[in-house]
């Protein structure tokens, strides 16, 4: 069988999917810039380990974006203090990630290659890796299977099955059951995750299956820890403002009718609007949103001390600065799950913000956490979303208790950047 999946993925679905993405890229600049960047993944990789000494071991590590690389950086960061002589080289999916990810401990980051035999043959015999490690999900067939074959320690930390994952249904199970069974190691989120992959993967002795949590927690509290505002001031003391972190269009059709009558219920409530994508079409058309009803927001390109201006709308047109932006806040709306998936939602609660979003968040365990422990919120309406918001404004203690439930989940989540930098080492 596993003959047959390595067949099947090879002439069927990869070169359909290599033409989609050359179809796309056509209307994409997003996806064109990705196909630019694999094209020169093999010249980045030849280009360093040709330029390098002395080294103790190569890790490489693969994020699909920047959300992925927040749970890749405080592994690095903790594999460089360990050992100044490792060395992390990190591929990305996307632009995003490639564009944005920032970290001293990343010795090289380049776009994964394309998932050809021959393509990820070259890459595998120029860098060496010790071991290949991907973050949370985006596992590419071929880098595993050749991984497999060339003796490569193969690991997927922070994993999570969906109950209701198609990777349970019975044609693409033995698909993944193939694939998850070729990795050497799996660390997962929670005990269930662990059940489920059992169930695709069936009780064995490899791959080794550990639940070791999520490191995107250490990451937001260390973010947190370096940040210079005084965080003993009570959340309450705060400027009465609502952050709309990371909205897709299809937020902003829900948002923005409920914020005209939240400000007419609240006249001194402030909001900091900052979209997800930061292109000029997208700035001037919540801009004349805001116009339509009335208001005049202020767009500001550069922030001087990370200080918000006294405007009552602003358009944040700035890259880099949200997860320090939400310590002015009162209470964060994260945007993304009306359409594809809620974004970051950690960074507004570890600031102590209550949490609201969208039904898509299958995807992210802490937000459900936050949803259980009352500090997190899914909203699916107009409705729904003012009569929050009107609660937690209107009702000091309830806002306090989401305010201190919203962080506990974060500090109840911490150690497990450590539990798998240890595992990483010792497997």
């Amino acid at each position: 069988m596993k003959v047959f999946w390595v067949f099947i993925y090879n002439v069927l679905c990869l070169p359909i999917l290599f033409l989609c993405f050359i179809l796309f890229s056509i209307f994409k600049k997003k996806i064109r810039t990705g196909i630019l960047g694999r094209i020169n993944s093999l010249k980045d990789l030849k280009q360093y380990f040709n330029e390098i000494d002395s080294y103790s071991n190569i890790y490489w590590f693969h994020a699909a974006s920047l959300g992925e690389f927040y749970q890749v950086k405080p592994i690095i960061e903790g594999m460089k203090e360990i050992d100044t002589l490792n060395i992390n080289i990190v591929s990305f999916s996307s632009p995003s990630g490639y564009n944005h990810a920032k970290s001293e401990s990343i010795d090289l980051k380049f776009f994964m290659p394309f998932d050809f035999f021959w393509t990820i043959s070259k890459a595998l015999k120029i860098s060496k890796p010790t071991k290949v490690i991907f973050a949370a999900y985006d596992l590419w067939p071929n880098l595993i299977w050749i991984s497999r074959y060339k003796g490569v320690h193969t690991n997927m930390f922070a994993a999570r099955i969906k109950k209701n994952s198609i990777k349970l249904k019975p044609v693409v199970k033995n698909f993944y059951k193939n694939l998850y069974g070729c990795l050497s190691t799996i660390y997962t989120i929670t005990k269930k995750d662990k059940e489920l992959l059992y169930e695709i993967i069936g009780y064995k002795k490899k791959p080794i299956i550990t639940k070791l949590g999520n490191p995107r927690y250490d990451m937001v509290k260390k973010t947190a820890d370096q940040f210079t505002i005084d965080h003993t001031h009570s959340v309450l003391n705060r400027e009465k403002r609502l952050i709309i972190g990371s909205s897709h269009v299809e937020d902003d059709r829900m948002l923005l009718p409920s914020i005209s009558n939240l400000i007419n219920t609240f006249p001194d409530l402030k909001i900091l609007h900052a979209p997800h994508e930061c292109s000029k079409s997208q700035i001037e058309k919540i801009y004349s949103n805001y116009f339509a009803m009335g208001f005049k927001p202020r767009i500001i390109k550069e922030i001087d001390g990370i200080k918000l201006p006294s405007d009552q709308i602003i358009i944040l047109d700035l890259i880099g600065v949200l997860s320090k932006l939400y310590w002015q806040g009162l209470i964060a709306f994260i945007g993304g799950g009306m359409s594809t998936g809620i974004h970051n939602v950690m960074e507004p609660a570890i600031a102590r913000l209550p949490v609201l979003f969208g039904p898509k968040y299958e995807h992210a365990p802490e937000a459900e956490e936050l949803l259980n422990s009352g500090g997190g919120f899914c909203v699916t309406s107009q409705e729904e979303f003012e009569s929050k918001i009107n609660e937690l404004l209107n009702d000091k203690d309830s806002f306090e208790k989401s305010s201190l439930a919203a962080t506990n989940v974060i500090h109840k989540n911490l150690g497990s950047s450590s539990r798998i930098i240890r595992s990483l080492i010792r497997d």
